[in-house]
């Protein structure tokens, strides 16, 4: 299995499953923010190497598994 560079990361919200818990804007200022109803908005889906690990830990932190990060297309 090849590990996937940071660089190759992009960031994905499933709007639908999102609860609005908030947690991933908390760990994640630099890309996401919560609107006026508490629910995540990306402000940027390509993740910075230097952001890559607050990125997984926003991942690991939705309790309803509705951030993933994806391997962007090369």
């Amino acid at each position: 299995m090849a590990l996937t560079r940071s660089r190759d990361l992009s960031l994905r919200l499933d709007r639908i499953a999102c609860e609005g818990h908030g947690a991933c804007a908390e760990l994640l200022p630099e890309l996401l923010s919560l609107d006026e109803w508490g629910f995540p908005v990306v402000h940027s889906a390509e993740v910075p190497p230097e952001l890559a690990a607050h990125a997984r830990r926003a991942v690991a932190a939705c309790p309803v598994l509705a951030l993933r990060l994806d391997r962007r297309p090369s």
